[in-house]
């Protein structure tokens, strides 16, 4: 069976750091990424990284959050620097494997101003 756990989230300052983490159990999987969703909003990619390290960023994170992963632990790391209030959402972990698309829980990132 899938599993997916992540962990990382809280309150932040603007400005401030947050480092997120996702342990995925059950398969082998190949792209691995962030998503987020805010409250009435629609969820939106953050990052996302193939098997062999290639990374895709959305436009509104690129330059302060850095997505990496552990092969060997099947874990995905998202570094956010520099952190704004706009980015107030829940993150949640998104793995591809062969017999589909799974998704964490998901945990909260408060930014405040």
């Amino acid at each position: 069976q899938v599993q997916l756990v992540e962990s990382g989230g809280g309150l932040v300052q603007t400005g401030g750091s947050l480092r997120l983490s996702c342990t995925a159990s059950g398969s082998i999987f190949s792209t691995m990424g962030w998503y987020r969703q805010a409250p009435g909003k629609q969820r939106e990619l953050v990052a996302t990284i193939t098997g062999i390290h290639r990374e895709n960023y959305a436009d509104f994170v690129k330059g302060r959050f850095t997505i990496s992963r552990d092969n060997a632990k099947n874990t995905v790391y998202l570094q956010m620097n520099s952190l704004k209030p706009e980015d107030t959402a829940v993150y949640l972990c998104n793995a591809e494997a062969l017999g589909g698309d799974y998704w964490g829980p998901g945990t909260q990132v408060t930014v405040s101003s």
